[in-house]
């Protein structure tokens, strides 16, 4: 057997099968398990280890807004809630992982089911609600974070917070994870916490990030924020996003986040209807979000994180040929695995 698959080939023929004909919430928190185990069982772990080994070269660094990045493929946040999987990522060859989205205090998110696979589209529908183990909890894991892997640490209000006084609650966890991350994400864009985009309105976005600026400029070290929007946005207000860049003095920007759109779905409407409310990601989100990356390109000069359908090479090629200086995935991970990072950076030529 080819060291190199053996990975993904126990991915692909055992654990997805296993996976998909359970519920999805289950099975992430199930496979994610099994990996971790499967990394301490003798020879099985070892080969494990060889198959994912990422070997970028050192012409896939890349130093953005600060910081150094051994290649451009990360974990967007929503993947790793509170930061209970970082050694088995890093091992997967994640340049950098982002957790999250964190809030203050713990909360359990909405009801189940709120986690569904479009396996047609290669897509996921989610209303998770932020559900997160709290602020706390998070920095005890960071303190033992892996070595060499860089963390984002994206955060965002309690459902409980009115939005009058939801920059208490991103205040409160940027001051708590400063000293534990390497940047953070504001959250302003999930469609699941009841509103929470009204955040991304120009004036209530530029006193909440000013509001931040003031702490980290404050601090010895400055943490790099970006601000992660929606794929659903106007050019009119991407323009204001452009601009509240300018103003806040914020790195940058990931984009994007999941959308409400169901346009062009392979799946019947009968059956997208039951699903219900939620945000669409994965690949019917790709070429919005490629769309909103090279429109910000062409008027920003600042950071992009570009995150939407990423699963291969040739979608991660897309993100960067429309201006991403990094790539994230997400969904991308269900459908092809812990091969992903090799897979994508083979479309950058890494």
């Amino acid at each position: 057997m080819n060291a190199e698959s053996f990975g993904d080939l126990i991915y692909r023929r055992f654990l997805r099968p296993i996976a998909f004909v359970m519920d999805p919430e289950k099975a992430h928190y199930r496979t994610m398990g099994l990996f971790g185990f499967g990394l301490k069982v003798p020879v099985f772990g070892a080969l494990l280890k060889k198959s994912l080994h990422v070997a970028a070269g050192e012409d896939a660094a890349v130093e953005v807004a600060g910081l150094k990045f051994p290649h451009r493929i990360g974990l967007a946040a929503g993947f790793d809630k509170d930061g209970k999987w970082l050694s088995e990522l890093s091992t997967m060859g994640f340049a950098f992982v982002e957790v999250g989205t964190i809030t203050p205090k713990a909360q359990p998110g909405n009801p189940k089911p709120r986690l569904f696979r479009l396996k047609d589209d290669r897509g996921l529908i989610n209303r998770m609600g932020f559900n997160n183990g709290g602020l706390e909890e998070l920095i005890g894991r960071l303190k033992n974070r892996p070595k060499g892997l860089i963390v984002g640490g994206n955060i965002g209000r309690n459902k409980v917070t009115p939005n009058d006084r939801a920059s208490d609650d991103y205040l409160t966890c940027f001051e708590g994870l400063h000293p534990h991350v390497d940047y953070f994400a504001v959250n302003v864009s999930s469609p699941n916490t009841p509103g929470l985009r009204e955040l991304q309105d120009r004036a209530p976005l530029t006193a909440l990030l000013n509001r931040l600026q003031a702490f980290n400029r404050a601090q010895d070290i400055h943490r790099p924020v970006f601000l992660k929007i929606a794929p659903d946005l106007s050019d009119a207000q991407l323009d204001d996003i452009v601009g509240l860049v300018a103003d806040t003095g914020i790195e940058g920007v990931i984009a994007t986040n999941t959308t409400i759109s169901r346009e062009g779905l392979q799946m019947p409407d009968a059956d997208v209807q039951a699903i219900g409310a939620g945000g669409l990601s994965g690949a019917p989100v790709r070429s919005r979000s490629t769309e909103v990356v090279r429109y910000l390109r062409q008027r920003g000069d600042f950071a992009i994180i570009g995150v939407g359908g990423v699963e291969d090479g040739p979608s991660a090629r897309e993100k960067v040929d429309a201006g991403a200086d990094l790539v994230q995935v997400y969904s991308g991970m269900i459908y092809t695995g812990p091969g992903i990072v090799r897979a994508c950076l083979s479309g950058l030529g890494n």
